[in-house]
């Protein structure tokens, strides 16, 4: 276990199985990737046409926690000399269907003070931009953009236009991520599909990167005894099972802890792995076992 986090290993097996649940970030090549370009678009120089970014993957391949990171990393927000709150990041999440006052709704709803939710689109758009300027944004970043692709095209084609606007009028990058099919959000105008640099997560093939994050993972887990999780036979089991998934991956090496602990073993073994109740997700459905 990493020196970091040694103390865990003195906790009690409810203590320890706590300690599994926390968030933890586990750093790999593709990510650090991301993470580096999006703080390079946040020291860009403000120009007419700022650069943007997608990052699209599978549902529960890491997307949220790189944003979660970046914002770790480069969003403490704090208050200046002359008592403004400055919030360099601002995370909101896409509204669950195409809709221009929607986007504002969850911009704004990103503050800490009350806004008009039901204003007009103008109000709205005004009072959103100016708490991005008076907080001194220099990235917004969309979640869960795919969602755009519910409703009609002509919505979608608004969004797409007030986040360009949004875009122009602060120049400040903005960030979207979503599943793959937030690709053909950008399909909605070649204009938008220009202003975007695509970022992809693919799923992980079983090669020694996936084993060097099979490592990173087993230095964070509170077990006693070593697993050798980065062992041909065991990867290849757990890569058979999380089908290259990272949610699933990280799940399931969850599932296998709680195991290794309850049972005294210290330790992930085949033979836990092998008899996991918790099975191969099938079209993305996690299905128990009695």
């Amino acid at each position: 276990m990493h020196e970091s986090f040694r103390t865990a290993l003195d906790l009690g097996p409810e203590e320890r199985i706590r300690f599994l649940l926390e968030p933890r970030w586990i750093g790999y090549a593709r990510a650090k990737l991301i993470l580096d370009d999006m703080a390079a678009l946040m020291r860009m120089p403000k120009v007419p046409r700022m650069r943007n970014m997608l990052v699209v993957g599978d549902s529960n391949n890491g997307k949220t926690k790189i944003i979660e990171r970046f914002m770790e990393l480069h969003g403490e927000g704090y208050v200046s000399e002359d008592s403004h709150s400055i919030r360099p990041v601002i995370i909101a999440e896409s509204p669950p269907s195409a809709d221009e006052k929607g986007l504002y709704v969850s911009i704004l709803s990103q503050f800490w003070s009350p806004y008009k939710k039901n204003g007009t689109v103008t109000e709205l758009r005004y009072d959103a931009i100016s708490r991005l300027r008076l907080c001194h944004a220099e990235i917004l970043i969309i979640d869960e953009i795919h969602s755009l692709l519910v409703g009609p095209s002509a919505k979608l084609r608004a969004v797409m236009n007030t986040i360009k606007m949004l875009c122009n009028e602060l120049r400040i990058p903005i960030v979207c991520v979503g599943t793959r099919d937030a690709v053909r959000v950008l399909h909605s105008d070649p204009q938008h599909a220009s202003r975007f640099d695509v970022y992809s997560l693919p799923l992980w093939k079983l090669d020694p990167e996936f084993q060097t994050l099979l490592a990173g993972f087993e230095s964070v887990l509170p077990l006693k005894k070593p697993s050798g999780l980065a062992s041909p036979e065991i990867a290849t089991l757990l890569y058979d099972i999380s089908e290259g998934n990272l949610g699933d991956l990280h799940r399931l090496l969850i599932e296998c802890s709680k195991v290794a602990i309850q049972s005294g073993q210290e330790c992930i073994t085949r033979e836990i792995v092998a008899s996991k109740v918790w099975v191969k997700p099938t079209k993305g459905i996690r299905e128990v076992q009695p």
